[in-house]
């Protein structure tokens, strides 16, 4: 077989790829609207497949079971918040945190059914989807961190000062997105300032961890 043929003949395989991808990602686009509306032990698999105008059979051919429908939103989900929050890391490190809290309300905003899936999805406690949100939220420590301290690898204490900082934050983000009272930058602003709060009790009590020099001035 020659080159060319070689290539004609791998060009369907890799536009059926291409297709599988696309109609996968659609239906995880789909289900975010639909877990975050309704709860997990709500939704039977008749109801997701009619929701989604799509065959029950489609569903299980590329997720296997709900279960495996749900995991995989949220793990889309994730994916994207993470990435969108830490992104912007040539900034200088309080601008990075600016960035951050920025970055991660923008998405809430602009993703609204997929940040209520990650921080507040319908399957209650389920462990393997706990793990997932602690992941998030470990991940989103990790980049306040760096952009406080310049590392992610940090004492308990901070990493507990954070974190509290962190879960503070997404509750209060699903209430500013279902009551858009504040605008974007004024939630902004006020979180920096809570974030200074937090950094401000960490130097307190560890004073190896001394907050940035601009968080101090936010309080």
């Amino acid at each position: 077989m020659s080159i060319s043929q070689q290539r004609d003949a791998v060009r369907p395989r890799a536009r059926g790829t291409e297709r599988s991808l696309a109609r996968r990602a659609e239906l995880i686009s789909i289900g975010r609207k639909l877990f975050a509306d309704t709860s997990y032990d709500a939704l039977s698999m008749d109801d997701i497949a009619r929701q989604a105008h799509v065959a029950k059979g489609l569903i299980y051919y590329y997720f296997q079971s709900k279960r495996g429908y749900y995991l995989a939103i949220i793990n889309d989900s994730v994916a994207g918040l993470v990435t969108f929050a830490a992104s912007g890391a040539e900034l200088a490190a309080v601008d990075r945190v600016h960035r951050t809290i920025d970055g991660y309300l923008r998405y809430a905003e602009h993703n609204q059914a997929a940040y209520r899936t990650i921080v507040s999805g319908g399957v209650g406690f389920d462990t393997e989807v706990q793990a997932i949100r602690d992941a998030v939220r470990a991940a989103i420590v990790a980049t306040i961190a760096e952009g406080a301290y310049g590392r992610s690898d940090i004492s308990p204490l901070a990493r507990m000062g954070l974190l509290g900082w962190v879960c503070a934050v997404e509750g209060s983000t699903l209430d500013w997105i279902a009551r858009p009272e504040l605008s974007r930058d004024r939630m902004r602003e006020l979180l920096v300032k809570t974030l200074g709060g937090a950094l401000r009790a960490i130097e307190e009590l560890d004073p190896s961890y001394p907050a940035p020099g601009p968080a101090r001035r936010d309080g």
